[in-house]
């Protein structure tokens, strides 16, 4: 028996978006000042009650405050500038339970790559429609775990992959992984995943044979991409492969466009490009789905930190006095992000003393000196190294918290117990967004 073209997963989860704009009808205007003011909010009342003298062993540890209206936002910027594009959130970028809650409110789907976060979201109550398993080289208690549970979506870019589905799941919805020029991306994935255009005929040939369903396309860019030409090649590339799957007797409906969006200010620039290349080479019947991780919640997440030591560094040729800062979050932990995402957060000073300084912004003729610090990780390893060189105005002693925003991404999800240290940080959620509010009952 041939492989049946399955119809596309029906698109039962709408949502109306106009139903749930800011109070003033300007999705983002209103919640993204109110949003300053309530991290603000959140960050003293946390630090403020902390007395690090007296409290009990670690209750100063490292926080975040996580504003589920920036989600949101994000959420209706995506729908504005890539509407086509049904967007399915990457677990395994930030797994946070209210993220993941509100995004299922919110209609998305999910990019799942193991068992553990395909069970997360499936105890959220969505439907197993909604889930991509988007992993080429799959565990086989895990493609069984996916069965078993109806996950019918998964991908593939080798020929044993196609002879383990055949063995456990000849039922699923297969997506042909190509590879793509991921050169001007943070974190490259081409090295380890992505069929050649030489071999999707190949493999198309052996799904064919083995009666398998090969229902569309997926590419990823790399994670953190900044070429949106890039899009432009791989969509291209995904229209040549449609063609070879459709002279194979192949009725392919769904294209998986991958990741790599940034929430920065190049993302409509980028959405631009995707959108163009989309109409100009896929037909409008044809179903279109992203996987965007760090776009949602990068922006949404601030970590705080205590000062927990403190070293002097006097220079005598100089003159000057600089300061090594220890802080109680460092590589191996929330600021993973460093080694394994290429990130550089940003240190800001939030307590100093019993000031306040979250969001001060202080001009140059407003501090005409300035001192010089390096900020490290807690470990006893010397590569726990947060900052080798940054300026403050104040002088930040034992007790002080820095703060560091854009640290929803490739965070909290890799940190490690090293030396001891927990990888289990508290959260504290805002929500900027009424809409947010209504979804989540708040």
């Amino acid at each position: 028996m041939a492989p049946a073209a399955l119809t596309p997963p029906l698109e039962e989860y709408h949502f109306n978006y106009q139903d749930y704009k800011s109070t003033d009808n300007s999705v983002g205007d209103y919640g993204a000042v109110q949003a300053k003011e309530l991290i603000g909010n959140a960050l003293k009342s946390r630090v403020e009650a902390i007395d690090q003298d007296t409290c009990g062993a670690g209750d100063e540890d490292a926080f975040f405050v996580a504003d589920l209206g920036e989600v949101y936002r994000q959420h209706m910027r995506w729908k504005t500038s890539l509407a086509r594009v049904k967007p399915h959130y990457a677990v395994k970028c930030n797994p946070d339970p209210q993220v993941l809650r509100l995004l299922s409110e919110l209609g998305t789907g999910f990019d799942c790559a193991s068992k553990t976060e395909i069970e997360q979201v499936l105890r959220m109550g969505v439907d197993p429609s909604r889930i991509i398993y988007a992993q080429p080289c799959k565990t086989k208690s895990y493609v069984r775990f996916a069965a078993q549970n109806g996950v019918k979506q998964m991908t593939f870019d080798n020929a044993d992959e196609l002879y383990k589905t055949k063995q456990l799941f000849p039922d699923a919805e297969l997506y042909l992984r190509i590879l793509t020029d991921d050169s001007a991306s943070l974190c490259r994935l081409s090295q380890k995943f992505g069929a050649s255009l030489e071999t999707t005929a190949e493999l198309l040939e052996l799904a064919r044979k083995l009666e398998l369903n090969v229902v569309g396309v997926a590419f990823h860019v790399g994670s953190g991409a900044s070429d949106p030409k890039a899009f432009l090649k791989a969509v291209q590339d995904a229209r040549f492969v449609f063609d070879q799957a459709a002279a194979l007797g192949f009725q392919m409906h769904t294209l998986d466009v991958g990741g790599g969006f940034t929430g920065d200010d190049t993302f409509e620039t980028m959405a631009a490009v995707l959108s163009a290349a989309l109409d100009m080479y896929f037909p409008p019947h044809i179903r279109v789905i992203g996987e965007p991780g760090r776009y949602y919640v990068s922006t949404a997440f601030t970590i705080a930190c205590s000062v927990i030591a403190r070293r002097t560094v006097p220079d005598a040729t100089l003159g000057t006095t600089s300061y090594m800062l220890y802080l109680n979050d460092g590589v191996y932990g929330n600021f993973s992000s460093i080694i394994f995402d290429h990130q550089h957060p940003i240190p800001r000073v939030l307590k100093c003393g019993n000031s306040i300084q979250y969001d001060v912004r202080r001009s140059g003729y407003d501090t005409p000196s300035m001192t010089e610090y390096s900020i490290w990780g807690p470990t006893c390893d010397g590569i726990d190294t947060i900052s080798s060189s940054c300026m403050f105005a104040d002088i930040i002693d034992v007790g002080d918290w820095l703060y560091f925003e854009d640290m929803g991404a490739y965070t909290k999800c890799s940190a490690t117990r090293f030396n001891g240290f927990t990888d289990s940080h508290d959260v504290v959620y805002v929500c900027s967004e009424l809409g947010a509010k209504v979804l989540l009952g708040l």
